[in-house]
C-alpha cells in the first residue's frame, strides 16, 4: 500500500512511504482502527472537529435541527427490520428485474435523494459520494478501486426511486446490523427494538443466534438496505473490483462492527482481513461529510474510465 506523505496537487510529483500490515496489526487511534505502522498524523486527510450543521459527528443526542427526525427513523427502521421481511426482500431483489441503467445515471439519480438517517448531512447524496472518493483519491492514488468504491459505496439508495421500487427509508438507509442473533446494546436507538418481533424469538435472543461462531460474515443475514442491495448488484453483475471492495460496500453502514466491536464472534479470517480495508475507508465516508462542494463535470471524466474498467456498461438492478 502507498500512503502519502504531503499533499500533492493532481500529476505532481509527491514522496511516497511504503508500509505493509495484516488485520492483526491494526490499533485503535482516534476512534478508527489504523495500522500500527500508521497514526492519524501521517494521513493527509485532516479530520474536521464538527459535521455540517457544528455538532459532533455522528453525535445522535445532539440538539440539532436533524435530531427528532433521525431518532424517529431509527424507531421504525428497528421494529420493522425482522429476520423473515429480509430474507423475504433479498429474495425479491437479488432477481434485479427492476431495470437496466448505467452506474453514473444511477448516481444523477441521487441528486433528489437525502438520507432521514444521517445526522451529519442534508445534502443531495451525490455531492456525500464524490466527497468520498476524492478524499480517497488524494491520499491513495494507487487504489483506483477504492475511489470507486467510495463513489458507489451509497449507490444503492436509488431503492428510494419508484424506478427501484421506491422503498421507505427505513428500509434503505441507516445503521446495519446482524438479525437471527441479539441485538448488541452498541446499535444506535438500540432502545427500540423492544418492538420487533424477533425479540420473542428465544433462539434470535442469544449471542450466536442461527449462527456458529466463525461462520463468516457472509452467512450473516444483515438488515435490509443500500449496502446489501449494492453488493447483490456489483456481485451478480460480475464486477472485476476485488472483495475487499465488494466487503466495503456490504458492510460500511455496520457501524456496531467497525466503531464498537461487536459481532466479531462472527467473522472467519477473510472477514479479518477485509476489515482493515473497512477501517480505511470508513474515516472518509463518515468524515468527509462537509459543506465542500465537488466540480463534477471535472472529476466526471476519471470515475467514467474506472466504472469502465471494473464494470459492464449497463448493470441489472
Amino acid at each position: 500500500m502507498t500512503i502519502l506523505i504531503e499533499q500533492p496537487e493532481f500529476g505532481s510529483q509527491v514522496e511516497e512511504k511504503k508500509v505493509s500490515f495484516n488485520a492483526n496489526e491494526l490499533i485503535l487511534d482516534g476512534g478508527f482502527m489504523v495500522p500500527k505502522t500508521l497514526s492519524s498524523q501521517d494521513e493527509i486527510f485532516e479530520v474536521p472537529d464538527i459535521n455540517a450543521f457544528g455538532q459532533s459527528f455522528r453525535d445522535y443526542n445532539a440538539e440539532s435541527e436533524r435530531q427528532k427526525s433521525v431518532e424517529e427513523f431509527y424507531r421504525i427502521q428497528h421494529i420493522n427490520q425482522t429476520y423473515d421481511y429480509v430474507k423475504k426482500m433479498r429474495e425479491e431483489y437479488g432477481k434485479l428485474n427492476k431495470i437496466e441503467m448505467r452506474i453514473w445515471d444511477c448516481c444523477e439519480l441521487l441528486n433528489d435523494v437525502v438520507d432521514d438517517s444521517d445526522p451529519d448531512l442534508d445534502e443531495p447524496q451525490i455531492e456525500h459520494l464524490l466527497q468520498t472518493a476524492e478524499a480517497i483519491r488524494k491520499d491513495y492514488p494507487n487504489e483506483d478501486w477504492l475511489h470507486l468504491t467510495g463513489l458507489i459505496h451509497d449507490l444503492g439508495k436509488v431503492l428510494l426511486h419508484p424506478s427501484f421500487g421506491g422503498l421507505p427509508q427505513w428500509a434503505v438507509v441507516g445503521d446495519t446490523f446482524p438479525l437471527g442473533c441479539a441485538f448488541d446494546e452498541s446499535i444506535v436507538h438500540h432502545k427500540y427494538f423492544k418492538g420487533n418481533p424477533d425479540i420473542n424469538n428465544n433462539i434470535y435472543n442469544t449471542k450466536n443466534g442461527v449462527y456458529e461462531e466463525g461462520c463468516g460474515l457472509d452467512k450473516v443475514v444483515m438488515s435490509w438496505g443500500h449496502d446489501d442491495y449494492m453488493y447483490l448488484v456489483s456481485k451478480e453483475n460480475e464486477t472485476t473490483l476485488p472483495s475487499a471492495a465488494l466487503f466495503v460496500i456490504r458492510y460500511h453502514s455496520f457501524y456496531a462492527l467497525h466503531r464498537s466491536g461487536a459481532y466479531t464472534h462472527l467473522m472467519n479470517e477473510e472477514d479479518k482481513e477485509n476489515m482493515k480495508w473497512l477501517n480505511i475507508f470508513n474515516k472518509y465516508d463518515l468524515y468527509s461529510k462537509s459543506k465542500v462542494r465537488i466540480d463534477v463535470e471535472k472529476v466526471k471524466p476519471y470515475y467514467l474510465s474506472l466504472i469502465e474498467k471494473y464494470f459492464p456498461t449497463k448493470l441489472r438492478w
